[in-house]
């Protein structure tokens, strides 16, 4: 099987960051882009180094994909590492490993610690537990590789602890860009749904309180539903199954062909093989469908499950994302949760990266009377972000002008030149949280940067690499932009050193006073004043 270029451009990143000492290190991609296939092939690139590789997972059904997978792409045949069955002694070079099996510790004690010189954890937002830390640390000298769909900051943050790099990130929008994943648009509902009373543990809603506030709104969920979904194959994720159970009969009793399934479901794979052959147009559940399950033709996905964490609503939202033939795009349906707190998931967190523009999202969905494309929404909400924060930027730099500093501000640096990545940065990995070094401070003065706003020693980095960059590539200096910007110059950053210098000239010329026929305010190196 020929590789897609951006799971060829994974494969040759996980390999490098393990060639230059990064034995632990993450993959990225999203669900439905075939992070399977990728580490399939990395499987067997290890296998042909004499590597044993143990591939591991917290369910038996994506410890059965892995293996499936792994034999039909590559030949190779694995053994298991599950209840009573072990891999010791087999022939296989590749084991798919249960967690909750492997992190005994009698079990663990009878590998040594060289027998498997490679690890892929599947679903990796998982390996910060306890079981998987345990497996991983004994096998010190392993290479390990975490393999996960978009996690969230937080999910980042912890991961951290555990992994030494990021190797490769394939997201969303590039999927969908590049026409691997279907379009998503988003309705919001205008159905206010109470969440007051929520309660959270180990950092999300208690099920039974959502279960709770959710129950008295189920009808009118129906009935909107009528509105946006009834010639659509449909999938609802509720939080207990009572819940789903009682929402399965409320829509068929307004007209939709609804099924329900569930851990517990004697039928499970008939209800789910009818659903796919469109017996049924709607499938409940009670977060089932999260992981390991997949049905290209859904169109549309109900998410009645709140979630603060992103990397879960993410694979709900990614039950629907396949393509399709005949599927244009997936329909997400929104409800209006209320809630004083903002941390609750919705659209705007698939795409949006930046805290402040999701927000921004949020609220222009909301105001929208029909379906919109989230692509389409989030450059508008980008862009309406980006024009709050020049015209805060504007009150700073008049706020500087009197403070006379001889070193540039960062944020006014970084929004000069345009730079997202430096404005949003934030540290994921330990080394990246340290302290501004003594050696960074000065060459970051050198350059005319204020060191004492740069918050960490990772971000100081980044600042330090994009500054020897635009010196390599002869555009302005931080002094060239404090002092344009001064006279009332914007995002002077994107101007080259050259015309900066020149217009600086013409100003001292001047005496010190921008030339009449000039509006700095619109003013760019070679056009029109």
């Amino acid at each position: 099987m020929e590789l897609r270029p951006y799971q060829e451009a994974a494969r040759t990143a996980v390999e490098q960051e393990w060639a230059s000492g990064k034995k632990k290190t993450l993959l990225v991609l999203p669900t439905g882009t075939g992070k399977t296939v990728v580490f399939s092939k990395i499987a067997e690139d290890r296998v042909r180094k004499g590597d044993r590789v143990l591939i591991m997972a917290h369910r038996g059904e994506l410890l059965d994909q892995a293996a499936d997978k792994l034999h039909r792409m590559t030949g190779l045949m694995c053994s298991v590492e599950k209840a009573e069955q072990s891999c010791l002694g087999s022939w296989n070079r590749v084991t798919v490993g249960s967690v909750q099996s492997l992190q005994r510790e009698n079990r663990l004690n009878k590998f040594d610690p060289g027998y498997f010189s490679t690890i892929i954890v599947d679903e990796a937002h998982h390996a910060i537990t306890d079981g998987y830390r345990r497996v991983i640390d004994h096998f010190p000298d392993a290479n390990v590789l975490g393999v996960t769909a978009t996690p969230d900051r937080g999910d980042m943050q912890h991961l951290g602890q555990v992994f030494d790099s990021l190797a490769y990130e394939y997201s969303i929008v590039q999927a969908i860009r590049e026409g691997y994943l279907c379009k998503i648009m988003a309705q919001t509902i205008p159905l206010e749904i109470d969440m007051s009373s929520l309660k959270t543990q180990a950092g999300d809603y208690t099920l039974g309180s959502i279960d709770n506030a959710l129950d008295p709104y189920l009808e009118q969920i129906a009935s909107e539903m009528e509105n946006y979904c009834k010639d659509r194959k449909t999938v609802v994720f509720l939080p207990l199954i009572a819940t789903s159970q009682k929402f399965k009969q409320i829509l068929n009793d307004h007209g939709f062909r609804a099924a329900e399934v569930n851990g517990q479901s004697d039928d499970r794979e008939q209800v789910l093989k009818d659903f796919a052959e469109g017996k049924y147009n709607v499938i409940c559940n009670s977060m089932l469908l999260t992981e390991g399950w997949d049905c290209p033709d859904v169109d549309c996905i109900i998410i009645l499950r709140p979630t603060k964490v992103r990397s879960l609503y993410c694979q709900m939202v990614g039950r629907g994302t396949r393509l399709s033939p005949g599927k244009d795009h997936l329909l997400l349906l929104d409800f209006l949760w209320l809630s004083e707190r903002h941390e609750l998931c919705r659209p705007a967190d698939i795409i949006c990266s930046k805290k402040e523009v999701a927000e921004r999202m949020t609220q222009n969905l909301s105001e929208m009377d029909g379906p919109m494309d989230i692509e389409e929404a989030e450059e508008q909400a980008e862009s309406d972000v980006l024009q709050e924060r020049e015209n805060a930027l504007a009150e700073q730099l008049a706020a500087m002008r009197k403070r006379k500093r001889t070193l540039v501000d960062p944020l006014q640096f970084e929004m000069s030149i345009q730079a997202d990545d430096l404005a949003y940065y934030q540290p994921t990995f330990a080394w990246e949280m340290g302290m501004v070094t003594d050696k960074q401070r000065g060459a970051l003065e050198r350059f005319g940067v204020c060191p004492d706003d740069v918050e960490n020693c990772g971000k100081a980095s980044l600042l330090l690499d994009r500054l020897m960059k635009r010196a390599t590539e002869g555009l302005s200096t931080p002094k060239q932009i404090r002092k344009l910007e001064s006279y009332g110059f914007i995002r002077v950053g994107t101007w080259s050193k050259e015309d900066a210098s020149d217009m600086m000239s013409r100003i001292a010329f001047n005496g010190w006073r921008v030339p009449f026929d000039i509006d700095p305010g619109t003013y760019v190196p070679g056009g029109a004043a």
